[in-house]
């Protein structure tokens, strides 16, 4: 089966050069949005006092806005949990199944075991390259010796 091969197009852009590279500066903003934030700048005020009252008659939507601008979103907090020591990457197992433990009690959530678990792997995984570093290097020296 016979290939054919296709001709560049000498209308694309070459890689890594932009269509128009005196385009709009980045963080700039559209006509239409600084039209938009002019007309509501005098009106900020009476928008928010409107919004709060909405919210205060049982408004959703209204409610949910002030409540949103009032209670930041929740973060992650330090979380409390006995973990046994890890020395070597054997002891991950160890670790592992005490978070697994720990989830199956509900003393954490699922998404907070999965993040320790991410942890225990990078920390097995840096444990498992020290040991290799540390043989690897006492090789080198009786290899030396000899």
């Amino acid at each position: 089966m016979a290939t054919t091969r296709r001709k560049p197009n000498p209308g694309q852009f070459k890689p890594g050069q932009s269509g128009n590279p005196t385009g709009r500066p980045k963080g700039s903003k559209h006509k239409a949005t600084l039209a938009a934030q002019a007309l509501l700048d005098g009106e900020a005020e009476g928008l928010t006092r409107k919004c709060i009252k909405m919210g205060l008659n049982g408004d959703p939507v209204a409610l949910r806005l002030c409540l949103e601008r009032l209670v930041p979103p929740r973060k992650d907090g330090p979380i409390s949990i006995k973990l046994p020591a890890m020395k070597t990457a054997g002891d991950a197992v160890k670790v592992s199944g005490a978070i697994i433990g720990a989830v199956a009690r509900g003393d954490l959530t699922p998404s907070e075991g999965e993040a320790l678990a991410r942890m225990v792997e990078t920390h097995r995984r840096t444990l498992e390259l020290e040991e290799i570093e540390r043989r690897l290097t006492a090789l080198e020296q009786s290899r030396g010796e000899q």
